[in-house]
């Protein structure tokens, strides 16, 4: 038996596979993905005017920034350096046992650093309206707090000092 109107439809079916397996593996798979984060309105405002300052390079590195685009996020190398801004605030940086100890201040700056099990490190503004938060992965912890003070200038020129909403 022939049915040639099968064979035409198994073949557009094939097409529209190979179609979406093509669009599903594009470009957008080597960039890193983050998770916006979802401030308050006023914390949301600040942190556009923050994304406007942020610079082209970090530490050296050009701008990569993550997917899902956002102007809550950026991304500088590979593997990148991560800002997420309005974030909500780390439970340790209430911690009087944990905070003290693990604040480091970086050109005018306050950050609570928390070593995270993969290596890497992340650093949290502190006393500002809206909490900045940056990742270091293991791969760029060699510098140290080098990669902060490329973000010093824009948070303390658009981020004002204050307390911030917990979430």
């Amino acid at each position: 038996m022939n049915f040639p109107h099968l064979r035409r439809c198994l073949t557009g079916t094939s097409a529209l596979a190979l179609l979406i397996a093509t669009a599903a593996c594009s470009a957008t798979d080597d960039e890193a993905s983050v998770v916006v984060p979802s401030p308050d309105a006023k914390a949301a405002g600040l942190c556009r005017d923050l994304h406007e300052q942020l610079p082209e390079k970090v530490d050296g590195l050009g701008r990569t920034d993550p997917g899902p685009k956002s102007e809550l996020t950026a991304g500088w190398g590979d593997p990148a350096i991560i800002l997420r801004c309005g974030v909500p605030r780390p439970p340790k940086m209430i911690d009087p046992a944990y905070a003290p100890k693990n604040g480091v201040k970086v050109n005018g700056v306050a950050w609570l650093l928390e070593k995270e099990d993969d290596g890497s490190y992340t650093f949290t503004t502190g006393a500002r309206l809206a909490y900045v938060e940056v990742t270091l992965p293991e791969e760029r912890t060699a510098d140290g707090l080098g990669p902060l003070t490329d973000f010093a200038g824009p948070v303390k020129k658009t981020i004002p000092v204050g307390i911030g909403k917990s979430s």
